[in-house]
C-alpha cells in the first residue's frame, strides 16, 4: 500500500515532484499525460443523455451529442452534433456536420456533411454540400445541395454576359458599314 500512496503523490502533484525524484519521470509523465488527454477528450465531446429536456437555444463551441429531447434552435456552426438513438429533436439545426440516429423535426443546415443512418430520421429540409442517407433510414422533405463555392460562379457570367453584348457591338457597326457603302 505504500507503493499505491507513492504514486498517487507524484501524479497529484503534477510536474513538480519529477524534478525531486529521477526514477520517477516517466511513470509520472505517462500517468499525467494520460489523464490530461483524456480529460481534453471529454471537453471536446458534451453529451446530453436521455432524460434531460432541453426548450430554447442551444449554442455551444465543442462536438455535442443529444440522446434527450430538444426544442428550439440548435447552433455549432464550427462543431459536430450527434442525435443519438434516443434523440428527440424538434428544431432549426446548423452544424458543420449532423449526424442522425435518432429523430430529427425541423431543418437541418450543415456546412459539411448531413448523415442520416440506420433507423434516423429526419422531417425537414436539409441544406448541406454533402448528404448520406443508410438504407433503413426516414426522411421527408427536399435536400439543396449547394458547394460552398456555389455563391460566386453564377458572378462570372454575368460579367462575361456584357463583355459579349460590347463585342457584339462593333461587329454590327462593321456590318452596317459594308451595307452603307454598297448601297
Amino acid at each position: 500500500m505504500w507503493k499505491r500512496d507513492e504514486a498517487v503523490r507524484p501524479a497529484s502533484g503534477g510536474q513538480p515532484v519529477p524534478a525531486a525524484q529521477p526514477p520517477a519521470p516517466a511513470p509520472v509523465g505517462i500517468t499525467g499525460s494520460r489523464p490530461e488527454t483524456h480529460h481534453q477528450m471529454e471537453k471536446d465531446i458534451v453529451n446530453i443523455g436521455k432524460s434531460v429536456v432541453i426548450k430554447g437555444e442551444l449554442n455551444g463551441s465543442e462536438d455535442l451529442t443529444i440522446e434527450g429531447h430538444v426544442e428550439g434552435t440548435i447552433q455549432l456552426r464550427d462543431h459536430v452534433l450527434t442525435i443519438g438513438p434516443n434523440g428527440k429533436i424538434k428544431a432549426q439545426v446548423f452544424a458543420k456536420s449532423v449526424i442522425v440516429l435518432g429523430e430529427v423535426t425541423g431543418n437541418v443546415t450543415a456546412t459539411e456533411k448531413v448523415d442520416i443512418r440506420d433507423n434516423g430520421s429526419v422531417d425537414g429540409d436539409i441544406i448541406s454540400p454533402r448528404v448520406a442517407i443508410a438504407e433503413g433510414a426516414h426522411f421527408r422533405g427536399s435536400v439543396d445541395m449547394q458547394r460552398k463555392g456555389a455563391a460566386a460562379a453564377p458572378q462570372p457570367p454575368k460579367q462575361a454576359a456584357p463583355q459579349a453584348a460590347t463585342s457584339q457591338q462593333p461587329s454590327q457597326q462593321k456590318q452596317e458599314q459594308p451595307q452603307r457603302v454598297g448601297a
